[in-house]
């Protein structure tokens, strides 16, 4: 299968090389990716640094962003991914387009807007557990309201991975999850 075009949004440290070689995963696999960079070019060692500076520019213009940079491709019926953060734009972006042909979560969820809708999207939410920015309670909320929405959803968890455990240059790295995250993840997009 493959050849699913792919919108893969970066987390709040910005577009660093993990981004990039996650991209250069999913093209092994034979898929196109974009990765857009709703940062212009910055980066972040930090959370708390990449969260203020995500504050700074405000939700509504980095959805605009991300708007703007999936358009091009979007007649194509994208799947949309993300990290973290990007997964919860990725999340606003693939419940609002009806093209949209997946949506891959790794470490992030967002919440759903009133009356959001979709036909049977697939989704697929890799996480680790306990999470400390997605809570248990939270998950579960999130979980239903997805349901409820119309979406096919499977939650994959990692006991004991740190929250960006798929990042080789964070702490949080997780060899074994990271790999188990990415087999699961290639298999969901081979079966779209």
């Amino acid at each position: 299968m493959g050849d699913m075009n792919i919108m893969l949004f970066h987390s709040t440290y910005g577009l660093r090389p993990a981004v990039h070689a996650a991209a250069d995963r999913l093209r092994a696999a034979g898929h196109q990716v974009q990765v857009p960079d709703l940062f212009e070019g910055r980066t972040f060692e930090t959370v708390e640094e990449g969260m203020a500076h995500q504050d700074e520019i405000g939700r509504d213009e980095l959805l605009k962003r991300a708007v703007l940079a999936s358009a091009p491709h979007s007649d194509q019926g994208l799947v949309y991914a993300g990290f973290s953060f990007g997964g919860s734009v990725a999340q606003h972006l693939a419940l609002a387009d009806e093209k949209a042909r997946g949506l891959l979560l790794l470490h992030g969820t967002a919440d759903l807007d009133e009356g959001a809708s979709v036909d049977g999207l697939p989704v697929q939410l890799h996480i680790a557990d306990p999470d400390p920015f997605e809570p248990h309670d939270w998950l579960t909320a999130w979980y239903l309201r997805m349901q409820r929405a119309g979406a096919d959803v499977e939650v994959h968890s990692y006991p004991g991975a740190g929250h960006l455990f798929t990042d080789p240059d964070l702490e949080d790295y997780d060899a074994e999850a990271a790999g188990q995250a990415w087999k699961v993840a290639i298999g969901f997009l081979d079966a779209l």
